[in-house]
């Protein structure tokens, strides 16, 4: 009798388990919902709606409003009067901006450190400034600057010929820095406070245990510690430059020969629009002067990022 082999039976097939992905957790949207509707509102849809119209030219004689495309781009890149303003501006940036926060850091080291008898007050009245609005801040100014009246009317009959002009061609640029100075020092001097209120203590008594005195102790502690606040005020100080407008808007009125309506990039966008009625070309300037404040601000963001590391 012969057995026949018999085959083992196919082990059964391995159940592969399976990994259940997490759902997602939609909750923290509901909390930033608001804030996501208003900021898309009142900024995302004001560029985008720019953007269009930078696009668009209105044809006068033909009637119309006809795509163009970046048409009005070329024409921004080609305006002397856009170039102008510009190069104004980047000279009021070049030489109010390091000013102003050389001021406040020195500001901000004085009232810090120990040696200053009521550094509260001299941190109150140093950023009581800033609360006053800036046309408020232009009109004081401006009487104050006035060549038939004010303080430099004063000075003027006082030496008996005209010295002091700060409405004349060659001061008024000098003269709207003074004001952005007076307004702005004082907040960037709390930008660097309180940058300065949060460096360990550890630096402070290492840095007097080798001997360091007041003046190293700054080089070597407090400058340092400072880099990051220094690249903010530095980035919110170029576009604020790039925004000027207040303060020579209202010293218009005071010395219109001097400041015309392309004084600045801002004031040009401004007096094509509402003067003009070009509001195509309005806002293609607008883009045209947004990007390009953006791409200095980045340039700067990444010069003092990579300082610092």
């Amino acid at each position: 009798m012969t057995s026949t082999a018999v085959a083992p039976a196919p082990a059964p097939p391995r159940r592969t388990a399976t990994v259940r992905r997490p759902r997602r957790n939609w909750r923290g949207w509901l909390f930033v919902a608001p804030f996501m509707l208003v900021f898309a509102l009142t900024f995302l849809a004001p560029i985008v709606y720019a953007f269009v119209l930078s696009l668009f030219r209105d044809q006068a004689f033909f009637g119309g409003t006809t795509f163009v495309g970046a048409a009005n781009y070329a024409q921004v890149l080609a305006d002397p009067k856009f170039w102008e303003s510009f190069q104004r501006v980047l000279l009021f940036l070049a030489v109010q901006v390091p000013i102003m926060l050389v001021l406040a850091l020195i500001a901000a080291l004085a009232i810090d450190s120990a040696r200053l008898h009521a550094a509260g007050f001299f941190r109150v009245v140093i950023f009581l400034p800033y609360a006053v609005p800036a046309v408020v801040a232009a009109l004081m100014w401006g009487f104050i600057y006035g060549d038939h009246f004010g303080l430099a009317a004063d000075l003027n009959h006082l030496l008996g010929r005209d010295v002091v002009k700060p409405l004349s061609d060659n001061w008024m640029l000098a003269s709207i820095g003074n004001v952005v100075t007076w307004e702005f020092v004082g907040y960037n001097m709390l930008i660097f406070y309180s940058a300065l209120k949060v460096i360990p203590k550890e630096q402070f008594e290492a840095a007097a245990i080798d001997g360091a005195g007041a003046f190293r102790t700054i080089l070597s502690v407090k400058l340092p510690a400072l880099r990051g606040a220094i690249v903010i005020a530095t980035i919110f100080s170029i576009i604020g430059s790039f925004q000027l407008f207040n303060e020579p808007n209202i010293m218009r009125t005071l010395a219109s020969n001097v400041i015309g309506t392309f004084y600045t990039p801002n004031m040009y966008a401004y007096h094509l629009s509402f003067g003009g009625q070009q509001y195509n070309y309005s806002a293609t300037v607008a883009i045209v002067i947004g990007v390009i404040t953006a791409i200095i601000a980045y340039v700067v963001q990444l010069r003092g990022s990579r300082k610092e590391l």
